[in-house]
């Protein structure tokens, strides 16, 4: 009984060495500074990147246009947003109002629908506005600030230009459907993270 024990106790005590002196759990510190580390929280949060590549897949289907207004309005949206969450920042996260984004987004990707350009000025807007509210909240608490922002907006920019422009140049039919196919998986995503919030609630 002492022997097991012993054994327990030198097991944890071992452990206290690996035991972190920063968690970060909202965001990836590169080592390279705040503004890289604000580019790889981009491309490694799934719950940022993913909205943001459906807005850029519904922006490319309904054209070049429609492109070129979702390639300036989402980013300058959620810089504006990542300010206010740097001003006022609040502790926490909303999977819900993420996970619904999600569904609507993919949802307008996979039915491939008619909108006008308008309409993803106003989903860029509202998309742009919350989730650069939520990083900027986050950089704030990270302590990132400005320079973090700045990394997530310029990866942002890069990664809608590319994909609105791919789909702007896709020409035959097959390749739209491969577009709603993904849009598609977004929903899944979406609903899965959706019933994972509500079962966790």
């Amino acid at each position: 009984m002492r022997w097991g024990l012993l054994r327990a106790a030198i097991a944890s005590a071992a452990t206290v060495p690996m035991i972190p002196a920063v968690a970060s759990a909202h965001l990836v510190n590169t080592g390279l500074g705040p503004f890289y580390d604000g580019i790889s929280h981009l491309t490694l949060t799934p719950e940022d990147l993913l909205p943001a590549i459906a807005l850029a897949l519904l922006a490319g289907l309904r054209g070049a246009y429609a492109g070129r207004l979702a390639l300036f309005i989402f980013p300058a949206s959620w810089l504006i947003g990542g300010l206010a969450g740097l001003a006022w920042p609040t502790v926490g996260t909303a999977p819900v109002p993420i996970a619904v984004g999600f569904i609507l987004l993919g949802g307008l990707v996979a039915t491939d629908a008619n909108i006008k350009p308008s309409w993803v000025v106003v989903l860029a807007i509202g998309l742009g506005l919350f989730h650069g509210y939520l990083n900027g909240a986050a950089m704030s608490q990270a302590r990132l600030g400005a320079l973090g922002l700045g990394g997530i907006v310029a990866a942002l920019f890069a990664v809608v230009a590319l994909v609105a422009a791919l789909v702007v140049a896709l020409r035959p039919p097959w390749t739209r459907i491969a577009v709603r196919v993904a849009g598609s998986w977004i929903v899944a995503v979406g609903l899965l993270l959706l019933g994972w919030s509500l079962r966790a609630a």
